[in-house]
């Protein structure tokens, strides 16, 4: 997000709506008035696939006017702004979490160690995080046991520095989604893993991504099977890497 002052009352097109909201919360917070001035928005994330996108939009913009206005970052303030609009995503932090998104709430910090290359694809269509609320959290009370499994693996991973387990974790926990929210290509994925040497599988939960998970730099050759497995799928591949430092 950028804000441009101006003589010019204040213009909230560069705001999609849940940003714009957030801005109106943040400035009645410090009891402000609007600035003068205009937005811009630019992002590489598409929505409704899951990539978190309307909170980035909402973190954004509240680190501009943190950043605009001379106010010290405040995450207090942010998690309250952000329990207000929505379920939110912890993009908030510069750093792997633990997160309650419906609460709001930082359960365990898991630090900036690990590191990952990714090589996904998303699916046709949009999830409607919302809407598919509800759905998610039924399945979840139906299978615990394999919750819990996945959670202890990705919490231990994180704590032994092991990137390989916290992806097997991953993987557990997309088999899992497979069963409320199938992706297309997830099986197939699944089952070409170990040609292309990835540690793990990952997806969207609330979205239609669905990818590898490498815990170690991989050659060019192998960046070249995978974009063309993926085209043989009927879908382009895109990489990028995950992780804080």
């Amino acid at each position: 997000m950028g804000f441009t002052p101006g003589a010019a009352p204040q213009e909230r097109t560069g705001l999609r709506p849940k940003a714009a909201e957030a801005a109106r919360l943040f400035l009645d917070h410090h009891g402000l008035a609007p600035p003068s001035g205009t937005w811009s928005h630019q992002s590489e994330l598409r929505v409704g696939v899951g990539m978190a996108s309307s909170t980035a939009d909402i973190v954004a913009t509240l680190r501009c006017l943190h950043t605009y206005l001379g106010i010290p970052y405040d995450l207090d303030t942010v998690l309250r702004v952000l329990s207000s609009i929505e379920r939110a995503d912890s993009v908030f932090l510069d750093e792997f979490a633990l997160h309650l998104s419906n609460r709001h709430r930082i359960v365990r910090r898991l630090g900036t160690a690990l590191r990952f290359r990714t090589a996904y694809i998303t699916e046709p269509g949009v999830v409607d995080t919302e809407a598919v609320t509800r759905t998610l959290q039924q399945f979840y009370r139906r299978r615990p046991d394999a919750y819990g499994q996945a959670l202890t693996g990705l919490l231990d991973g994180f704590s032994a520095r092991d990137p390989v387990a916290v992806a097997r974790a991953s993987t557990q926990s997309a088999a899992l989604s497979q069963e409320v929210l199938p992706k297309e290509t997830f099986e197939t994925v699944l089952a070409h893993q170990g040609r292309f040497g990835a540690d793990g599988v990952f997806v969207a939960h609330t979205g239609c991504l669905v990818g590898y998970l490498f815990c170690r730099p991989f050659s060019g050759r192998t960046r070249s099977d995978l974009t063309a497995f993926f085209a043989s799928l009927g879908h382009q591949c895109s990489f990028a890497q995950g992780g804080f430092r």
